[in-house]
């Protein structure tokens, strides 16, 4: 009989498909340097150094690039509670032992190159990038004590959401440098959920009612792992409103393809719980597709209202934001 908890020897059942995956993730990822996509030739030194700090008419970004990027970045700045997350729910030996430590390295770029491109660009206000980096990263991030089902369930979403979250964020910056940055990570990013994606299609052929709960319970209750730093909420609205990350994107480019990938929906191995966890999964789905619409009616009324007062003679019209919202 299929346990309902996350089955102990889950990590031991999927070791293979674990192994498999990773050796399809190296011979798919391409090595790349943080430092090549860099423009050190902007760099110069701060007052410490006898050059000049940082003044906000400095930076070419405008202040929504300037929230998303530091989100971002912020996000990435807490691998190292990370990596105790997934070394303590997979453990640190055989192949899944491999994948933590791979995956670690590989995440590891990110926050080096877009710390290294906004500090060298001035494209946001160090001193003050350093004080949130420090007080986000001593917080920490905590899973919640998920189980193993859980966590791979959650990273399978997270790991699009933070791609789809960093293409755009690039293509909010306007400079093609930031822009070919953030699309590198992306990619890293898709390779880090399709792994983990195909460990949770294993899963269902080895425990299907106890993945679809986890599944159930990481869609319903999913939260962006940077949720904890300070103006999250703030900032995150600040981010929906533009389109570089809404809620829209999140039903329609994360949560729907993924669940598609695993044929949620056309599943004929569900017992009773199973069945109940697909009937919550499918009205939540259901009620977020009602509250994306709701966010775009809005944000379109207030689109609108926007460009009613700036369009007039001589005076240059609203434009839309990375998502053609």
């Amino acid at each position: 009989m299929e346990p309902t908890e996350d089955p102990k020897h889950l990590l031991h059942a999927l070791e293979p498909v674990v192994e498999e995956n990773l050796n399809r993730h190296l011979r798919a990822a391409q090595d790349w340097n943080p430092h090549d996509y860099v423009p050190w030739d902007d760099g110069r030194n701060f007052a410490f150094l006898g050059g000049q700090d940082y003044e906000p008419g400095q930076s070419t970004l405008d202040p929504i690039a300037q929230t998303a990027m530091v989100t971002n970045l912020l996000t990435e700045d807490n691998l190292p509670s990370y990596h105790f997350e997934i070394a303590t729910n997979f453990g640190r030996d055989g192949a899944w032992g491999q994948w933590v430590g791979r995956w670690t390295a590989e995440e590891a770029r990110h926050g080096t190159a877009m710390r290294d491109y906004l500090v060298v660009t001035r494209g946001v206000d160090p001193v003050a990038l350093e004080v949130e980096r420090l007080a986000h990263m001593t917080a920490g991030y905590d899973s919640g004590a998920k189980t193993s089902l859980e966590t791979i369930a959650y990273v399978s979403f997270q790991e699009l959401a933070t791609r789809v979250s960093h293409r755009n964020t690039g293509r909010a910056t306007e400079d093609p440098i930031c822009d070919q940055l953030l699309a590198r990570i992306s990619t890293d990013e898709n390779l880090h959920m399709v792994f983990y994606r195909n460990l949770v299609s294993a899963a269902f052929d080895h425990f299907p009612d106890a993945t679809m709960q986890a599944v159930a319970r990481e869609v319903t209750g999913f939260e962006m792992p940077g949720a904890g730093m300070a103006g999250f909420a703030r900032k995150s609205v600040a981010i929906a409103k533009a389109g570089i990350y809404d809620l829209r994107q999140h039903r329609d480019e994360v949560l729907a393809p993924v669940l598609r990938k695993w044929r949620v929906f056309q599943r004929t191995d569900l017992g009773p719980e199973g069945e109940r966890a697909r009937e919550a999964l499918a009205a939540f789905m259901q009620d977020l597709d009602e509250q994306a619409s709701r966010f775009e009616e809005q944000r379109e009324r207030a689109f609108e209202r926007a460009r009613a007062k700036t369009d007039g003679p001589g005076r240059i019209g609203v434009t839309r934001t990375v998502a053609g919202r």
